[in-house]
């Protein structure tokens, strides 16, 4: 690899070599139209008495300037028509800029690899999963796009997967539409010799081309290639595609994703037919986000009782009544689940089956009811919601000893008339985080085990630290870096018990435990729906496009078997543009937006986030500033702070480009920090700065004031030393 990369930085030394002679010669050809024009009489005339050595020439000009992506390529395809004529300036353009496309992206790949990735490497990441979903296609739509810069293109190619004979290939191809256009173009701007000339039917022919090349190639060309893929993916079950359709829309899935879908393309007056096979609302209802975060609630009010004598409220310690805990987390359940319920649905026109639903063909989903029965819809488009299911480790003993998930903590602390004692839960993460303080806070004796070095590991280091120091403060016993070997029973009635063994720096020991919860993490929910049978891969998730279409055009995914994102607000934000999509797609296709989404992991102080934080921002190489403001300073922070205790922990740090004030990303940790986090993903969605958030008049005293402050440290690093200098002048010069 080191040889290669000094033979390709030896090449870019000829190129450049070769690019300065070429200008400094007298008799080549210049980037400049006009001058071209001024010179056109003695170009032809060297063209009539040497045309090879021009052709040759043009040819080794053109191939360095596309090599390079040196601007004036488009300048030296018009002029190509205009000294060459259309046959020869088509032959020559063409081959030279696919040959000038090609070693642009190898000298990407072997001699500027670490630049062009330290420029774009977001984007060649973009590149790459596109390019694992639609092969060549996605390197030909990029082709047929004028406005597209091609020099991009080829540096990032260079960084794909891509081979380099595809790649010259489909660059030869996917660019000589626009190339012939551009030529013709020439040859007839050449005979502008005055105003008047312009007014000539053929000139303005050509120049109206040239028009319809930037406005209608780019429709025109993704209009074709998305019937071409359509055609070609569906060709193998055209013969079952149904005349007439039952519905418009069938959901799989009723759980955030699955009932905004439903909800919309009922709104929109299609026929849309909901199918889930459990309880509407999801795993987010019944088994996640509201009971776990009706627990928390229940866990912080015993921490305030706990600590109440800080704020001069004397109180005996809490007495924890844990059938009346779970009871209100019951409650709340049911108070939320007429939101989602069948007959709300049903009311708004939603079609609601309770079956399991699988696909039989792109346009044809059978439903199994709960008792067996059969039935079969056919339907335009799908939107797929099936949502996702706790991980579990492969533990030797794990099913021996009895284990809790997300899916099945809530019926076994149901039928617990006291909270388990000792309570170990495995995973580091959102979800282990969460539950470990919140039993603590209710009296377990609690241990999480993590085997990375810390917690919440996609969060930045000072995140991290922050939350493991609020969990070792609640009485929760991390064990970062433990690896979980195996579990057992050990001991003899009635000392008996259960027991998981922990390796951590090469010793081992043993951790007795009364429930043991996996909270490892969650992976789609894919199997049994006919995925497998249509040829959609499902080793993590479904894979999508832009739009949310599998590689079936009439089929969509939205929320957690979509992914990137695992969030309830996501699926919801994903099922608007899947549905959009599967019901007016033919007509106009809208882009999924991801450039503002939060998240936020609920233990206290709160962890929220949107954008890039500073792991993020190292590891795609995005250049950065930093505007951090601590909590310990803000008034409202203090007043909420009881008598003797510590100083405010928290702060809000705003990633921003350098040198400006575009917000990149934020990162808050505070109490009520998903709250605070509003504030931010407005600002962001709507492409507003840093400055916006200073300008905003925020009430007094509030939490949401750090806000403000961070913003502020900002403007103070930004403020420009030269004006300031010369406005203390100015009112030195004011008082005389």
């Amino acid at each position: 690899m080191a040889k290669s990369q000094r033979a390709w930085k030896l090449a870019l030394l000829c190129l450049l070599a070769l690019l300065a002679w070429l200008w400094a010669s007298d008799s080549t050809p210049v980037l400049n139209l006009s001058t071209l024009q001024q010179q056109r009489a003695e170009l032809l005339d060297w063209h009539a008495q040497s045309p090879w050595a021009v052709r040759a020439s043009f040819f080794a000009l053109y191939l360095v300037c596309a090599a390079l992506s040196l601007p004036g390529v488009a300048v030296l395809t018009l002029a190509a028509g205009a000294l060459l004529g259309f046959g020869w300036g088509l032959v020559l353009v063409s081959f030279a800029s696919s040959l000038g496309a090609t070693l642009s992206f190898l000298l990407a790949r072997y001699a500027l690899r670490d630049l062009v990735h330290a420029r774009m490497g977001p984007r060649v990441v973009a590149m790459q999963a596109r390019l694992t979903r639609e092969g060549a296609i996605y390197l030909l739509s990029l082709r047929l796009i004028p406005l597209v810069p091609f020099g991009l293109i080829n540096l990032a190619m260079g960084l794909t997967s891509m081979r380099t004979r595809t790649f010259y290939v489909v660059s030869q191809v996917g660019m000589l539409a626009s190339t012939a256009l551009f030529v013709q173009a020439g040859t007839q701007l050449a005979a502008i010799q005055s105003s008047a000339d312009v007014l000539t039917p053929r000139v303005g022919a050509a120049l109206a081309a040239l028009g319809v090349v930037f406005a209608l190639l780019p429709w025109a060309s993704s209009r074709v290639l998305q019937g071409w893929r359509k055609r070609r993916v569906l060709a193998p079950w055209r013969s079952q595609r149904p005349r007439r359709f039952d519905r418009n829309l069938v959901v799989i899935g009723a759980g955030a994703g699955g009932l905004v879908s439903a909800y919309i393309a009922a709104a929109a007056q299609a026929k849309v037919t909901l199918v889930e096979a459990r309880t509407l609302g999801g795993d987010c209802l019944n088994l996640g986000c509201v009971p776990s975060k009706a627990l928390i609630q229940s866990a912080q009010v015993a921490h305030q009782v706990r600590n109440a004598a800080q704020f001069g409220v004397l109180s005996t310690p809490p007495q924890i009544d844990f059938i009346a805990v779970m009871r209100r987390v019951n409650e709340v359940i049911a108070r939320i689940a007429p939101h989602d319920s069948v007959q709300r649905y049903t009311d708004l026109g939603v079609q609601v089956l309770q079956g399991h639903a699988t696909l039989v063909n792109p346009w044809t989903v059978e439903v199994r009811g709960a008792d067996g029965a059969l039935q079969r819809i056919t339907t335009r488009s799908v939107v797929i919601a099936a949502g996702a299911q706790p991980i579990v480790p492969d533990l030797p003993g794990l099913q021996d000893v009895g284990f809790a998930t997300s899916d099945t903590l809530w019926e076994q602390l149901a039928q617990c008339s006291t909270l388990p004692r000792r309570i170990v839960v495995l995973g580091g993460g959102p979800v282990g985080c969460e539950l470990a303080q919140a039993f603590a806070r209710l009296g377990a004796a609690v241990t999480l085990v993590e085997s990375a070095p810390q917690v919440l590991e996609r969060e930045d280091d000072a995140v991290c630290a922050l939350v493991q120091q609020a969990l070792t403060a609640d009485g929760v016993v991390v064990k970062t870096a433990h690896r979980a070997l195996r579990c057992a029973w050990e001991g003899a009635d009635p000392a008996r018990e259960k027991t998981v063994l922990l390796e951590h720096a090469g010793q081992q020991h043993t951790l007795a435990f009364d429930l043991l919860v996996c909270a490892v993490g969650r992976k789609a929910r894919l199997s049994g729906y006919g995925l497998e049978a249509l040829g959609l891969a499902v080793d993590h998730t479904v894979q999508t496009n832009d739009y949310l279409q599998t590689v079936f055009p009439n089929i969509y995914a939205a929320g957690d078997v979509a992914g990137p994102y695992q969030f309830t607000h996501t699926a919801a934000h994903q099922a608007w543009y899947a549905t959009v999509n599967a019901l007016f797609g033919d007509i106009r296709r809208t882009r999924v937006d991801y450039r503002a989404i939060p998240s936020a992991t609920f233990v206290e102080p709160q962890v929220a986030r949107v954008g890039l934080n500073e792991k993020q921002a190292l590891r795609q190489g995005v250049a950065y500033e930093i505007s951090r403001y601590d909590l310990a300073d803000l008034d409202r922070a203090l007043c909420n702070g009881g008598a003797g205790a510590a100083p405010p922990t928290g702060f809000v740090q705003v990633l921003t480009v350098p040198g400006k004030d575009r917000i990149l990303g934020v990162t808050i940790v505070a109490p009520q920090g998903a709250e605070l986090l509003a504030e931010w993903v407005l600002a962001m969605g709507k492409g507003l700065g840093v400055s916006a958030i200073l300008g905003a008049v925020h009430s007094y005293p509030t939490l949401s004031e750090a806000n403000k402050y961070a913003a502020g440290v900002w403007r103070r690093q930004h403020t420009p030393a030269v004006l300031l200098r010369w406005a203390r002048r100015f009112h030195s010069w004011r008082r005389g």
